[in-house]
This record gives C-alpha cells, structure tokens and sequence, in this order.
C-alpha cells in the first residue's frame, strides 16, 4: 500500500508553500484520497503528477548564418 501524504508533506516534496496542493485538491488536478474529514495523497499519485508535468528540454541547433551578396 502506498504512503498516504498529508498537504505539507506535499508541499514540501513539491518546494511550494501549502496553498498550490490545495489548489490541485480543490480543482481535482491530482488524485487524493478523504480520510474522514482529512484529505490525503498517496506518493504514487504525487509522482504521476510531476511526471505528467515534467518538461523535457529541447535542444537547439545553431544556424549558419550566410550573408547576402
């Protein structure tokens, strides 16, 4: 069975105040789970998140830039 996370373990895996987890709650961006009237985040949940969120970098290729005659 998975860690149960509370807002401000959350909050400190992700480096933001308490506010962006509620946010994600509350707008149903992320999975969690109502213990009662406490509301909790399983780590895997958490993990699919930042990896929906993760963006790659993209590698740029310089140009050869010609001038005109």
């Amino acid at each position: 069975m998975d860690r149960l996370l509370n807002v401000q373990e959350v909050a400190e895996v992700l480096g933001t105040g308490v506010r962006f987890p509620r946010r994600l709650i509350e707008e149903h961006r992320i999975t969690f789970v109502k213990v009662g009237r406490h509301v909790r985040i399983p780590e895997s949940a958490l993990s699919v998140y930042v990896a929906e969120h993760t963006v790659q970098p993209v590698t740029v290729q310089r140009r050869v830039l010609r001038r005109a005659a």
